[in-house]
């Protein structure tokens, strides 16, 4: 059976123009980019053309890219980067409830250093509420980072707005663009932000390689320290062969493929013909990714739908283990009920995605929802954690 692929805010097949500028680097292009002889000097001017690729993407210089191993570590950089940078007692970030554990999970280690975070939560569409950003700023504030849309529901942040507000502040502004880069058209000065996360294998270029955007003027203190790779703030030879990957990804990501709206918009007119009031969508109706759409299938279970179509790849908004199921903690922060987020359903389109496609993933969902359920696909109350 035919496989049908729509989980690509989850990862991204290569492109072919991508998998092509790799070749001549795992045969011809040996060489350190930081020697000064034949074989380095031509690594190096591979490796600046990449760099100028991805800055010419998001309207940034060459000299405010950063390479890293992905949208993980950038993130990384960005929060530790900047505390470590405050030897003084000025330790205060603000972040967001629903952002990636990327985000998250750096910020609870800085916690444990001593730092104090905010953690804002977020209106019924997954937005930020810029009154709680304000609200929460103190003197001590160092940093705010905010993601630019969510991985979960698509739903984009005032980021702008959120900029604005920092600045005015003097406060440092970061947004984690894993997933709208490609999607949507970025500029950093539209945006008002001080740092941006890239992230891949997001955008049709290889695992393992991501950026980050630091604007002129910013000081960070390196993750890993040696020789004075990456203007000093990542040490390590370069993996040009990846760099170059994520350069011309970017290249090709200038022009967004406007067709995925619409094949997004159709597949949501489908749901909803189809199952009417038992399918309703989480997040932001207008203000999301062009390529996302997260429904809940409400009295059933996400991951048993899915798992009832083995040849759909699609992402689920609630977690299945030992029996019971806990719901998405995006969702929860959204507000949504249990009954409806255990059924909810994540499809992020991508490049090659179908009309056909996502006709024959409406009718297999069609035969799987509307006959007669399995105890284990229909919700409960015994299967409920927490209930």
């Amino acid at each position: 059976m035919e496989k049908v692929y729509l989980d690509f805010n989850a990862s991204t097949p290569l492109a072919p123009e991508v998998i092509e500028v790799m070749k001549p680097l795992l045969t011809d292009y040996f060489g350190n980019p930081s020697a000064l002889h034949w074989a380095g000097k031509p690594v190096q001017n591979l490796l600046h053309n990449a760099r100028r690729q991805v800055a010419e993407l998001i309207g940034a210089k060459e000299n405010e890219i950063i390479f890293t191993s992905g949208g993980s570590e950038a993130n990384n950089l960005a929060l530790k980067g900047i505390y470590f940078q405050n030897p003084e007692k000025r330790k205060h970030i603000i972040t967001a409830k629903i952002e990636h554990p990327a985000i998250i999970s750096p910020c609870r280690f800085l916690e444990r250093l001593g730092a104090r975070v905010t953690y804002v939560g977020v209106d019924t569409n997954g937005r930020v509420l810029l009154e709680e950003i304000e609200k929460a700023i103190t003197t001590d504030t160092i940093l705010i980072s905010i993601m630019h849309a969510n991985n979960e529901t698509g739903t984009f942040q005032p980021i702008k707005e959120i900029g604005e507000i920092a600045s005015k502040h003097g406060i440092i502004f970061h947004t984690d663009a894993s997933q709208s880069i490609g999607k949507v058209n970025v500029n950093v000065e539209d945006l008002k932000v001080d740092m941006l996360t890239i992230a891949g294998h997001k955008l049709y270029a290889p695992k393992g390689i991501g950026a980050l955007y630091i604007k002129d003027g910013i000081k960070l203190e390196p993750l890993i320290h040696g020789a004075g790779h990456e203007y000093g703030l990542r040490a390590g030879t370069e993996n040009t062969l990846l760099a170059v990957a994520l350069g011309k990804a970017c290249e090709l990501a200038k022009k967004p493929n406007v067709m995925i709206k619409e094949l997004t918009d159709y597949l949501w007119q489908r749901l909803k013909n189809e199952f009417a009031a038992n399918v309703q969508l989480n997040g932001h109706p207008t203000e999301r990714l062009p390529n996302t759409l997260n429904v809940s299938f409400v009295g059933l279970v996400g991951a048993e739908l899915l798992r009832a179509i083995p040849y759909l790849a699609a992402s689920t908004g609630s977690a299945c283990h030992s029996g019971s199921i806990e719901l998405s903690p995006v969702l929860k922060e959204m507000g949504v009920t249990e009954k409806a987020g255990m059924g909810a359903v994540r499809f992020s389109l991508g490049r090659g995605t179908t009309k056909e496609e996502i006709d024959r993933v409406v009718e297999s969902l069609k035969m799987v929802v509307k006959k007669d359920m399995s105890s284990s696909l229909t919700l409960t109350e015994e299967n409920i954690k927490g209930l």
